[in-house]
């Protein structure tokens, strides 16, 4: 059964497949608000999220380490560590 490997592994593929800095950012505040907010949700589209706030928190964290690593904010280039190259 490979559903253990797939849970483990889809967040990182999925932080590499959409590595953006700010809609990271905003998954992860979003599985932060769902993992801590639990209680006192009521909303039927936000309970049917609640078994898988997890994975959601961690997609949301990949993507924004990935983000990093892309220095892609937004579909905009950031020159955060500079070129290596000299023109």
């Amino acid at each position: 059964n490979p559903s253990f490997f797939t849970t483990v592994t889809f967040p990182f593929l999925f932080g590499v497949m959409f590595g953006d800095i700010a809609h990271g950012t905003l998954l992860f505040l979003f599985g932060l608000y769902l993992c801590f907010k639990k209680e006192q949700i009521n909303n039927f589209i936000l309970k049917i999220m609640l078994p898988h706030r997890y994975l959601i928190t961690l997609m949301g964290f990949f993507a924004m380490y990935c983000g990093w690593i892309y220095n892609d904010f937004m579909s905009i280039s950031l020159d955060v560590f500079g070129s290596c190259y000299d023109p």
